[in-house]
């Protein structure tokens, strides 16, 4: 039995596992005995768990052979079918086909019909075509046709018309005529038509020469311009209808004609020769054609189409004629034009033009020059806030109507240039004498630049003297200066933009020059009995090299016995700052205007940079002059700090004379030029720097005088310097009611110098010996020291030749050293002794701080 079963399980088929996954799919089933991996032992096992399980075996065993026998009936029912499949599936088989035959066959008969019903089709399609286009053709034969009949009745029509002279009818009659004709202009080959399109020119040429000369039967025996009584006004105006359908030529001629009638008298009464012709009289010549466009209005313009705008083509000829005939007669007589006559040419020129402008629509020029000048509409850019007196700002928003009626004037002006095109029809006649203009304003400013000179020199002079404090500020003359810089510009924008304008801004930049070296820089107080010679024509080198020469004598002054500035000269010195400050920010806007006023091609010359940089050298050169006068106070005081005998002090006390002089003169110059300069805040710091700058170095070398320096002394110096140091981070608001921060850059300068100070007296108080400590520490405490700078720590020190010999060699040999490594010898200290005095001493400044 044992072997029955292992020959059982020996004839067990095995399929790969692929085929084993398909068949699992094809076949899916959860019944162990169909696993593949199907384990006898673990089945039973499943089925007998227990002992106790074993109990129902016998219904166990039952129930398999059950399923046993069923599964033999399967297999048997499986293989009977099997013996019949073969013979089905041939049978299948060749009914397939035979299906498949039938098939073929319908599709080819069905094939066959598609082709017979797409040829029919195509016969059907063929013949409505044919149809289609035979209608086509009948139906543009008949339009032809009938079109040919209109035009050969047309064309007869019109020729009757044209003999009885019936321009109403013919003028529409003409347009249509005209429009089938162009219908026929691809059959001119054919006879008919041609002789047709022959007769149409002939009727043309024969209705020009009838409207020509029934104008001409109206207005050749009246000059002026007016008709004969008797003119049928509308057959006239029905001649223009017909001169309308016609060629343009035919109506810009008949134009031509009616205009040089209608002008003719203006020709003669205007004559060159004629008193009235010249400038002086130039009103009667606008007077003339405004009384002649009235009488047209109101008695000839009914004959003319509105669209032809005959009454703007009369002011144009009438405008181009005027600018030739003034042309021609101001170069005649140019030797007696003068500024006042031409202004006055002027000024009636473009009132004219405005009133053009206003009056007519401006149609026919616009149309006639398709290469007009468009004046870009470019954003203004608006300024920083300035004085108030500044003429170049716009929106100012102070509420005065002068100023917003010339800022209202200007806009009018800007807006007049872009949308006026009788602009300078007459007016740019004028402009090759605009140079009369340009040199009047010449003598008008000098004259004007004497005269500020004369009453800045009297007022100068009044608080150079007077005792009574004067109020500073920007001067009334400087704003007046630009103000009428502001009326030239405009009024030169309204006769030219071209090179007039360029003329005017070399004059302006002229001015400009000579008003900072006449008015400015020759009224700033000198130090020296030196004086510069002026001339009329200042260039910016000349202003240079006065302001060089101005500064010069400065320091040369310093050098000398000093000679301090009164309350009156301070005040001077400041207003000349604040208003070169203001001729720099107008300047700047002045360019702006200049450049937006003149053509585009000119703009790139206009150029004042180097005005600006003259103002820019006068501020500079103020704050010199008061930089000086407060250094030139403080220099006494340090002198005598250097006559001291610093080694003679006992004690130390409160801080020196020499200190208590300092703070004296700078609360009495500081405050003075803080309220003159409070329109101009940011020039008072840039003065507390320059004075910084300059006091902190001459501190320092006066310290490097006071020699020799004993301890006692070293730390009186200490204290006065901390004195100082503190009255000069002060002085941007000493005495002044309101407490304000000084600048972060002003007190950098300060902290740093007079730290500097500090630490070489700190030095100066350490004991030299050893002579290597020493040496360190003077290397710790300051910033970059060299040996003259320690040569002189040591003559402060009153040490002896062979002491400073001693010293100077360390320092030598550790200086290379020290300067790499700085942070190795941060840690270095001094002697416990000089130590303790120092920190005593600085205890004992703080307490009486």
């Amino acid at each position: 039995m044992e072997s029955n079963e292992n020959s059982a399980q020996n004839d067990i088929l095995h399929f790969a596992d692929d085929v084993q996954s398909v068949l699992g799919n094809v076949f899916p089933s959860s019944d162990p005995l169909e696993q593949p991996n199907f384990n006898v032992v673990d089945y039973i096992n499943n089925l007998f768990p227990t002992e106790q399980s074993l109990a129902s075996i016998d219904d166990v065993v039952a129930k398999v052979e059950g399923k046993i026998k069923h599964l033999d009936h399967d297999i048997k029912t499986a293989v009977r079918k099997q013996t019949t499949a073969g013979v089905d599936g041939q049978q299948a088989l060749e009914e397939a086909q035979l299906a498949i035959h039938e098939l073929f066959a319908k599709i080819k008969n069905i094939k066959d019909r598609a082709d017979q019903s797409e040829q029919m089709v195509k016969e059907i399609t063929r013949d409505i075509k044919q149809l289609d286009q035979a209608k086509r053709n009948l139906t543009q034969a008949i339009t032809t046709h009938n079109h040919l009949h209109m035009l050969m009745s047309g064309v007869d029509t019109l020729r009757n018309l044209a003999h009885k002279r019936q321009f109403g009818e013919a003028a529409s009659l003409l347009q249509g005529v005209l429009n089938v004709m162009e219908q026929f202009s691809k059959y001119k080959s054919i006879p008919t038509v041609r002789e047709l399109s022959a007769s149409v020119d002939e009727i043309k040429q024969e209705m020009t020469q009838l409207v020509l000369a029934e104008f001409d039967m109206a207005f050749s025996t009246q000059p002026g311009g007016n008709p004969k009584s008797g003119i049928n006004t509308k057959l006239l105006h029905e001649a223009c209808a017909v001169a309308d359908a016609l060629s343009p030529i035919v109506k810009k001629e008949l134009l031509k004609k009616f205009i040089k009638n209608q002008l003719s008298e203006y020709l003669v009464l205007f004559d060159a020769s004629q008193d009235v012709a010249w400038l002086d009289k130039i009103d009667r010549r606008y007077a003339w054609v405004k009384r002649v466009l009235v009488e047209f209005e109101g008695k000839l313009s009914k004959i003319f189409p509105e669209h032809w705008e005959v009454s703007e083509l009369i002011a144009v000829e009438f405008c181009q004629i005027t600018n030739r005939e003034l042309s021609t007669l101001m170069q005649r007589r140019a030797s007696e034009i003068d500024v006042k006559l031409l202004l006055f040419a002027i000024q009636r020129t473009t009132n004219f033009e405005t009133l053009l402008s206003k009056r007519l629509s401006g149609n026919t020029l616009r149309q006639s020059s398709k290469n007009v000048k468009k004046v870009s509409n470019s954003k203004e850019q608006k300024p920083v806030d300035q004085a108030n007196t500044n003429p170049f700002l716009e929106d100012e928003g102070n509420g005065n109507n002068s100023n917003e009626t010339e800022e209202a004037n200007e806009t009018n002006d800007v807006s007049q240039r872009t949308e006026n095109p009788f602009q300078r029809l007459i007016s740019n006649c004028f402009e090759p004498y605009l140079y009369i203009y340009i040199e009047s304003q010449d003598q008008n400013l000098s004259e004007l630049m004497a005269k500020f000179q004369e009453e800045f020199q009297k007022k100068s002079q009044q608080m150079r003297t007077d005792t009574v404090p004067h109020e500073g500020g920007v001067l009334n003359n400087c704003a007046d200066l630009f103000v009428y810089y502001k009326k030239c510009m405009v009024q030169c924008s309204q006769l030219s933009t071209g090179e007039p304008m360029l003329a005017l801004a070399k004059l302006f930049q002229k001015y400009l020059r000579e008003y900072a070296s006449r008015i400015l820089t020759s009224n700033l107080p000198k130090t020296s009995q030196s004086t510069v010679s002026l001339s009329a024509n200042i260039t910016f080198s000349t202003v240079t090299n006065l302001l060089k020469e101005t500064t010069s004598s400065l320091k040369d002054g310093s050098s000398s016995e000093a000679v301090r500035l009164g309350s009156g000269e301070l005040t001077l010195i400041c207003s000349i700052l604040t208003t070169a400050d203001y001729c720099l920010e107008t300047t700047q806007q002045l360019e702006i205007k200049l450049k937006e006023k003149v053509d585009t091609n000119l703009s790139p010359q206009i150029d004042l940079s180097e005005e600006r940089t003259v103002f820019s050298s006068v501020i500079s050169n103020c704050i010199q002059l008061l930089e000086q006068d407060l250094e030139s106070a403080c220099d006494p005081p340090l002198t005598a700090m250097a006559k001291i005998s610093w080694t003679s002090m006992e004690h130390v006390g409160d801080q020196s004379a020499y200190v208590t002089a300092i703070t004296s003169h700078i609360k009495q110059a500081v405050p003075h030029v803080r309220a003159n300069l409070a329109e101009a805040r940011k020039y008072f710091t840039q003065f507390c720097i320059k004075f910084a700058n300059s006091f902190i170095p001459r501190f320092i070398s006066s310290l490097y005088k006071c020699k020799p320096i004993g301890t006692v002394g070293a730390e009186q110096l200490l204290l006065d310097t901390h004195s100082l140091k503190t009255i000069l981070l002060e002085l941007p608001s000493i005495s002044s009611q309101v407490a304000r921060k000084a600048p972060s850059s002003y007190t950098k300068i300060v902290v740093k110098g007079m730290t500097k100070a500090e630490m070489l007296l700190k030095v100066v108080m350490t004991p030299h010996e050893p002579n290597s400590a020493f040496v360190s520490s003077c290397i710790r405490l300051l910033v970059d020291p060299d040996i003259d700078m320690f040569q002189k720590i040591l003559e402060m020190k009153g040490l002896r030749r062979v002491e400073q010999s001693a010293i100077m060699d360390v320092f030598r040999n550790q200086m290379p050293v020290s300067g790499g490594s700085k942070t190795s010898n941060a840690n270095a200290s001094f002697d416990s002794d000089s130590t303790s005095r120092i920190r005593k001493l600085e205890k004992l400044i703080k307490k009486r701080l």
